[in-house]
Order: C-alpha cells, then structure tokens, then sequence
C-alpha cells in the first residue's frame, strides 16, 4: 500500500479524510499532529486513540512550541508585529509551522501523498499548500475535503455510514488555541456588525482587582514576570497568560484580507501577546534611535504580511530575521504593566540603556547639551531649502 501522511487534528474533516483515504484510496494512513503550545497532555492522548479508532496505520505528535518560539513568535515579538495593528497572527504564524513539520515528517516517511483537511474557502489551503510545494515538492498533495467540495453534513453521513462513533454535534464556536493566542469563530464573526458574547471566550473573566507586573525583557526577549526568572522565554508568555487571562484581557476580532481575496472577520484572545508586544514596543521607543524605530516597523510589517500569507520558507525572511535580531541588543529592561479587568496600560520602562537620560536635558525643561544659540542656527538651516521654495515661487 501506498502511504500518506495526514495533517491530523481529530475535527470532523481530518477524522473524514482517515475514513476516506484508508477505506476508498486504499492508503497506509499515518495521522500527525503538531502541538505548538496549544494542546494539554490528556487532550493529545484523547486525539491519539480517536485517530487509531478510525483506523490510522500509525499516529505521531510532534512537539513544536519551542522550535515554534525560537524560529517564529520570537521575531514577532522583535517586529511588534500586528495584523492590521490589531492581530497578533496567532493562527497564521501557527499554521506555518505545522506545515513545515508536517513536510519534514513526510519526507521522513519516504510518504507517496501528503494530505489535509483544509477546506476551499480559508487561508490555510494556501499554507498548507505552499509550504509542501516548496519542501516536499516530489509529493502529491491530496486534499478531500476541498476537492469533493463536502458540506458538513456529507462528511458526517460518510463516517455514520462506516462505522464512526464521534460527538458530530457542531460547537457554537470554533477555538483554535496556541502558544500566540487562541483564535474564536462563531456566527457574530460571520457578518459585519456582530461582536462575540462573553460565553464565546475560551477564559471567562474572574479578576477584578487591579494587579502590577513587572516584565522582565533581555535582548528583545521575556525573561522575567514580577519577581519570576524564566530560562525559557515559552514559560515565561505561558505564565503571563495565566495571570492576564482572567481579566478578559486580549481579546477582540480581526477584520482582514486572507490571501484568496475576500474580507475576514476573526474573534481572538491573546492577552500574553498583547500585553508583550505593547511592553517590548513601549521599551523600544526609550532605548532605540528614530531611524531604527522607523525601518524596524517598515520591515516587521513586510514580515507579518509575508508570514499571514505563507511566504515564510522566502529568503528574504530570514534577511528581515536578522535586522531585527541586530535590532534588539540594548533592548533590555523592565516595564511596568497595570492590568485591570478588560484592559490593561503601560506605566514606565526601566533600563540601562534609556535614552532619555537625565544628563542630556530634561523635554520642555531644561537642555545640557546644546545652547540657545545652536537651536537657533539649526532652526534656520533645518527650515533652508523650504524658505527657498517659497522666496522662489513667490508664496
């Protein structure tokens, strides 16, 4: 028999495809699944002995949080990067980096096909595609659900039909968790003018005493939440979402462009990204200089952009990687963070490496390093050439 490794995450498409490409292609089906950081101990075991149930030839978990983390998140983090200056690129970036493993382990295998479960109406048909393309292009791509166009309702009359014993009841909402938050949709994210209930939310708001966090960052990176040190950056975004979580903190939709062309709206909860990418931003504009400021949003916006839209494995990534690497060596500090029960603020930065030292002059009080007299003579040359325009032209 031939093989094909499947992108496996248990739902109703991936549990069809295991039926249909074991039973009508008449393939050696081993089911993979990819934790990044979004999967408990007991719900991956759960996941496994449904894939065998169905009949997998062989079932793999791969744990990818932290190559997730040091090859991805973490430059996300060094960019600021928000989707529309709002989504932290939770799922996308995810997706990304299940298919890059998805393809190693394909190509482990020595597998005939690689298959997934992707619909033809969502970004994650291009991900998927893009990156087995590009790694695996030896390999034929097989996608059922797509293909056969499969309403729902085909699909769970096709697994009754041969046996399947699963909870085929739809969820209200659909929750896609990860370590870079968990993405929500429902019916309200399917028109333009609904908002999410309280209930759609997988973490209920429980806090609502007012709390102070002390955020740790060395080189651009999380260390340290109050007076915890973390070795590991991933344990360090896992403990900030405990602790924000709870206030309701991170939440909201994403109105955007997916990469076939039609608008999208997207619930999302990301307190730990949230609040991150704010601080570390917030750090930046103290230790770094304008034009690194400047050209690091330029480019981290070319980077999100390139990452929603699949084009991670383009060598261009990995040149923007190191910019923004190069970028973060004196962004190293503390900041002070207040969270209350929807929301959260910055308060200040503490560091080393703050340019707004007192030596050189305090804003709107007092200058140290220059006089009167120089502020006027740049005034006049800095203003030049504009004078010039207007004493020409007669303005």
């Amino acid at each position: 028999m031939k093989k094909v490794v499947l992108a496996f995450s248990g739902g109703l498409d991936t549990s069809y495809c295991v039926k249909y490409l074991a039973e009508d292609c008449q393939l050696e089906v081993h089911s993979v699944i990819v934790n990044t950081g979004g999967f408990s101990p007991e719900e991956l075991a759960a996941i496994e002995a449904h894939a065998y149930a169905l009949g997998v030839t062989k079932h793999i978990t791969l744990h990818e949080t932290q190559a997730y983390y040091q090859h991805c998140i973490r430059y996300l983090i060094f960019g600021n990067v928000l989707k529309n200056n709002t989504y932290p690129l939770s799922v996308s970036a995810e997706r990304i980096y299940q298919a890059l493993a998805i393809a190693r382990t394909a190509k482990e295998l020595g597998a005939d096909f690689v298959a997934h479960g992707s619909t033809g109406a969502g970004n994650d048909q291009v991900r998927f595609d893009l990156i087995f393309n590009i790694m695996i292009p030896e390999i034929t791509i097989l996608t059922p659900i797509r293909d056969q166009q499969l309403s729902r309702q085909q699909e769970i009359d096709y697994l009754k039909a041969h046996g399947v014993n699963m909870n085929f009841e739809k969820a209200a909402y659909s929750i896609n968790k990860g370590l870079w938050g968990t993405s929500v949709g429902g019916k309200e994210t399917l028109t333009s003018a609904g908002y999410l209930p309280e209930e759609a939310f997988p973490t209920a708001q429980t806090k609502n005493t007012p709390e102070e966090l002390k955020l740790v960052f060395e080189k651009g990176e999380l260390k340290g939440v109050n007076e915890r040190q973390f070795a590991d950056p991933v344990e360090a975004i896992q403990h900030l979402s405990d602790l924000a979580a709870p206030f309701g903190i991170g939440r909201d939709i994403h109105v955007g462009d997916t990469i076939i062309g039609i608008k999208g709206r997207v619930g999302f909860e990301a307190a730990a990204p949230l609040i991150i990418i704010k601080a570390h931003h917030t750090l930046e504009k103290h230790v770094l200089t304008k034009w690194q400021l400047y050209w690091k949003e330029q480019l981290a916006n070319w980077y999100g952009n390139l990452l929603h839209e699949g084009q991670f494995l383009d060598p261009v990534m990995r040149n923007i990687e190191k910019f923004l690497t190069d970028t973060q060596e004196s962004v190293s500090g503390t900041v002070t963070v207040g969270l209350a029960p929807y929301r959260f603020y910055v308060k200040g930065i503490e560091s080393p490496f703050d340019l707004m030292a007192s030596e050189f002059g305090a804003y709107g009080e007092m200058n140290n390093a220059w006089s009167g007299e120089d502020v006027r003579g740049f005034s006049k040359i800095f203003g030049n050439q504009t004078m010039i325009h207007y004493q020409v032209n007669g303005k």
